[in-house]
């Protein structure tokens, strides 16, 4: 890419920068003549894929409907990729549903090549959304090469809340619901884990002993364990705010002693 964001400071000062600046950011990277060339291909051609196999097999079109996902870095997995797409996610033994991490369900549901349905390629809008998808991952993922945090903190602000209200049929999620859904999303899950002060190895426990620990300390941290709190924008911010101060922290402890320091950051 011809346009990397501009990052000027870690922690909470380059958040607030970011913040403030993301949309001018935003608008330089889109116009990026690779990220154009490759999005036009995309809409020019998905309209012919008919299968899982025709999308595989053309890496331009693939690497597009990767990374809207947040998948970019699977490319090289094409048998998996493909049995993904093939499966769709209807039934429970789904590769898809095997897998552990829900972006590998909204991939596949994305493009419909599941056993009886019929293939969404042919729809210009939904192709459309897949690509504005993929530029703001883009965006987010050229943010992460200079700062993997505020690149977390841009994905939850985007997708948290959707994910702790509905679930895929439309109705409300409960509380258990809600957690579920987070330890789904690898990247929310690690920012929670960050944000409430839990150890690294708590994501390796099983998933109901991971929703127990992740709702206590939500309670303690938050005053709640009802996730939809963070559809306040103060909370949002909140959370976000206490997510990079934690790893910011954490960065510092690893590098210095200086309980002054430590002090000083959270409290800023």
């Amino acid at each position: 890419m011809s346009f990397d964001p501009v990052i000027t400071s870690t922690g909470i000062t380059g958040w607030t920068f970011l913040q403030a600046t993301y949309d001018r950011q935003f608008e330089h990277f889109n116009k990026d003549p690779i990220l154009e060339r490759d999005n036009d291909y995309f809409l020019e051609n998905i309209g012919d894929i008919t299968s899982a196999e025709e999308l595989v097999s053309d890496y331009r079109l693939l690497s597009v409907a990767l990374n809207a996902f947040g998948l970019g870095d699977e490319i090289d997995s094409k048998a998996m990729i493909q049995k993904v797409l093939e499966d769709g996610s209807a039934a429970d033994d789904a590769l898809a549903n095997k897998l552990g991490d829900d972006r590998w369900v909204d991939f596949t549901d994305a493009f419909a090549f599941g056993p009886g349905l019929v293939p969404l390629t042919k729809l210009t809008y939904k192709m459309e959304e897949v690509v504005e998808a993929s530029i703001v991952q883009s965006f987010e993922d050229a943010v992460g090469n200079t700062d993997t945090s505020m690149q977390v903190a841009l994905y939850a602000e985007r997708e948290l809340v959707d994910l702790v209200t509905f679930d895929d049929e439309g109705e409300e999620l409960s509380v258990l619901g809600q957690w579920y859904n987070i330890i789904g999303q690898p990247q929310l899950q690690s920012m929670f884990q960050v944000a409430l002060g839990l150890p690294q190895d708590v994501i390796g426990l099983d998933i109901d002993r991971q929703v127990e620990i992740f709702q206590e300390a939500s309670n303690k941290r938050f005053g709640s364990d009802d996730l939809t709190i963070f559809s306040d924008p103060e909370e949002m911010d909140k959370l976000v705010n206490t997510y990079l101060a934690m790893t910011e922290l954490s960065a510092y402890e690893s590098s210095s002693s200086s309980a002054t320091l430590a002090l000083s950051l959270l409290q800023a």
